[in-house]
């Protein structure tokens, strides 16, 4: 089959900036949320969660500790520090695109200051200019759990509607100042996270009082609409802006062709969605009112706020995928996977990672065709990988074979649902180089088609080696998807 990719196609890496960056007290940078996260023990999901969202004990003590021993996100994989090598990397590599994130807290540290951190702003825009030079275009997430902690303690996170105008300046700001130099932004990273992990995606603390998920639907809504306020204001600042919305994508097969598990299923699809549909289509389905009503969740809207989220749709919908879920009226009488936050009712079709997570190539053509005909608007996979553990061999060298299946049963399904017609920006792979895990804040769980040499408790050299996926997505990227049927 000839390739179906364009050539325009931006293929890719992607990694977030509290994940890759570390320096978390340099030049002027405040703490954000993901910086009082401490390191999990692997394989312990219910203390995960506690962990994932601390309470203001846990908060308060986190804060008032130094040191990155404890909380590996606060070093990360030293990229604020190797950035000039990393991208060098990049482009040996010849990825089209950098999807990435700024770190709120790099140009306004507490989130309240009158005016930007110039040391924050000023890397970014080094960034920024040698990505240029390199024909690498940055894809920017503007929040990707890197909200100011401040504004957590304080505010409540995004359960407060004043943050909303925090962070249009926030956004207004760095707008500006990359004009020229960024094309592609993406306003949340993974919206829906706000609803399922409401502390990683809203800054909503669990301090143990009723109403959590009331407050965390209030935190979704405000941050809605500061995405189509966003949005508008880029458009007014520059037309050849690009915003998108961005999604966790979990796509549910019923467990059965019992009606019931289908409608269940039909459902938990819909809840997924219905972020996007406020985002691309302009307005809440009927299924979240409902949903609002039989729960008791009351969230207070403004009188322009339902005007402000249809007059300011986004231009493309990016999204991640990672596993498919199953859905079941009665899932107990079914196998769970024991996967960390996405644990779902056992499919026995399908392998798991060793991290519980279903691998379904094929799960990725269904979404993308289905998101297609549900929005026809241009599509993005921003974040797709396979998060496993790396062995570095006696000669330096990592193996990665089993990355390198991962990459290329996805893009297959990727080509066959472009030449079934899907409108698809990019594709940029998670995480480019091993960064610190999103959930278990692990380093063992390795995500990058280059290695880092750092442990879960930070020790190595830090320095970086290309793995066989390097290499076999460097040929992949060269002849625009050809040696896929290699």
């Amino acid at each position: 089959m000839s390739t179906a990719f364009p050539d325009d196609f931006l293929w890719g890496v992607a990694f977030a900036a509290n994940q890759a960056e570390g320096a978390y007290d340099v030049d002027g940078k405040g703490l954000s949320q993901a910086d009082v996260v401490p390191f999990a023990r692997p394989g312990d999901y219910v203390e995960l969660h506690a962990l994932m969202s601390p309470n203001p004990e846990r908060i308060a003590q986190a804060a008032t500790t130094a040191g990155t021993a404890d909380y590996p996100k606060r070093r990360g994989s030293h990229f604020y520090e190797r950035w000039e090598e990393d991208v060098e990397l990049f482009a040996e590599l010849g990825i089209r695109a950098l999807r990435m994130s700024i770190a709120w807290t790099r140009i306004f540290p507490t989130g309240e200051e009158a005016e930007p951190n110039e040391a924050g702003l000023a890397f970014y825009e080094r960034l920024f200019r040698r990505l240029q030079e390199r024909g690498i275009t940055p894809v920017v997430t503007l929040s990707h759990y890197e909200m100011p902690l401040h504004l957590v303690t304080e505010y409540g996170g995004w359960a407060d509607r004043r943050v909303i105008g925090l962070f249009e300046r926030y956004a207004d700001t760095v707008l500006r100042r990359y004009r020229g130099l960024v094309t592609y932004w993406l306003t949340f990273n993974e919206i829906n996270t706000t609803i399922i992990e409401p502390y990683t995606g809203g800054g909503v603390v669990d301090d143990g009082s009723p109403g959590r998920t009331g407050r965390a639907h209030q935190a979704l809504h405000h941050q809605f609409v500061a995405s189509a306020l966003v949005t508008a204001r880029a458009r007014e600042i520059d037309p050849s802006y690009r915003v998108g919305c961005m999604l966790a994508r979990m796509l549910h097969y019923p467990a059965t062709s019992d009606p019931a598990d289908v409608q269940q299923a039909q459902h938990d699809n819909d809840m997924n969605l219905a972020h996007t549909d406020v985002q691309v289509r302009g307005a809440y389905p009927g299924i979240v009112r409902r949903f609002w009503r039989e729960n008791g969740i009351d969230v207070v809207m403004e009188p322009d706020d339902e005007r402000i989220l249809a007059e300011n749709t986004v231009d493309f919908l990016s999204f991640s995928y990672y596993m498919t879920l199953v859905s079941a009226v009665e899932p107990e009488k079914y196998g769970a996977t024991g996967g960390n936050l996405f644990s779902t009712v056992k499919n026995p079709h399908l392998e798991t990672s060793e991290w519980g997570w279903h691998l379904d190539p094929i799960g990725l053509r269904i979404a993308l065709t289905d998101l297609w005909t549900r929005y026809q608007v241009p599509l993005f996979i921003v974040e797709n990988g396979l998060g496993a553990t790396d062995r570095v061999a006696h000669d330096g060298s990592v193996g990665d074979d089993y990355r390198v299946d991962y990459l290329r049963r996805h893009l297959e399904q990727v080509r066959e649902a472009m030449a079934d017609g899907v409108d698809l920006l990019g594709y940029t792979t998670w995480g480019g180089i091993d960064i610190v895990s999103a959930s278990t804040s692990q380093m063992e769980k390795r995500y990058g088609l280059i290695h880092v040499d750092l442990d879960d408790r930070g020790e190595g050299t830090g320095n970086r080696t290309q793995k066989q996926s390097f290499f076999w997505y460097r040929d992949l990227i060269a002849s625009g998807g050809a040696t896929l049927d290699a």
